[in-house]
């Protein structure tokens, strides 16, 4: 079945918001006071961004593709994967998306938003930051986490018996973005989606949330530029080896 492209923009717009509401969400549950998660740990992050991924592509992968990340599309697009005259409404659809899920986190955890004095805390369940203030490792942190996912997820989707079971294929994927959360989060957080870091960290900006400190701008051209970048060499990769 042919899908209009106003359709699929609808299906990105709403599949990055559900990416933002599971992965940022599970951040928040861990990292704000007086949550019923507080300090439930790194692999319920971890599995809130493996959903976050899972169910969009499960939902609208046969739609859009559900890329639900500027970096997968501009990526396929660069390798000759995904029509020009799309990128810019997908792009823009993504970071509409992102924007709505943040503040669906920020309503419904407003009350710990409000209790916790941790501005470190805070941002993280905005966008990524590099755990050792190293802007060459976060860098690369980025570019090779999304590279990892990018020929994954294209692998998995475009690969025989994953267009045989793209159902399977969906759950394989949201499972490369668990597992690289838990391998190689450690350092950033990881974004591996510019609309994911980008358009929360701007929230977090115009937000009147207490004890948030700054947003970071001076660093935040890092979690756009590196998965752009390792996207089109994943997806690069992937049409040499298999397309």
């Amino acid at each position: 079945m042919t899908y209009s492209l106003s359709v699929k923009l609808a299906t990105e717009f709403v599949g990055t918001a559900i990416l933002m509401v599971f992965g940022n969400g599970s951040v928040a549950n861990v990292e704000l006071k007086n949550t019923k998660g507080h300090h439930a740990g790194w692999l319920n992050i971890a599995m809130g961004y493996g959903f976050g991924v899972m169910f969009p592509v499960l939902m609208f992968g046969a739609v859009s593709g559900a890329h639900i990340n500027p970096a997968m599309t501009l990526a396929q697009a660069v390798n000759g994967l995904f029509p020009w005259n799309e990128v810019l409404p997908y792009i823009i659809a993504q970071l509409l998306g992102a924007v709505v899920g943040q503040l669906i986190v920020y309503v419904t955890y407003y009350p710990h938003y409000r209790d916790t004095e941790d501005a470190e805390a805070i941002l993280g369940t905005f966008c990524t930051t590099d755990a050792e203030n190293d802007r060459v490792n976060y860098f690369l942190n980025e570019f090779f986490g999304t590279f990892m996912l990018v020929i994954g997820a294209l692998c998995c989707l475009s690969m025989p018996w994953g267009q045989k079971d793209p159902a399977a294929a969906s759950i394989v994927v949201g499972f490369i973005v668990w597992g690289l959360v838990t391998s190689m989060g450690g350092p950033t957080g990881p974004g591996l989606n510019p609309a994911r870091d980008l358009m929360p960290r701007l929230l977090h900006q115009l937000l009147p949330i207490p004890h948030k400190g700054g947003s970071r701008w001076g660093e935040a051209w890092i979690p756009v530029v590196a998965p752009i970048l390792g996207a089109i060499l994943g997806a690069f990769l992937f049409k040499v080896l298999f397309a």
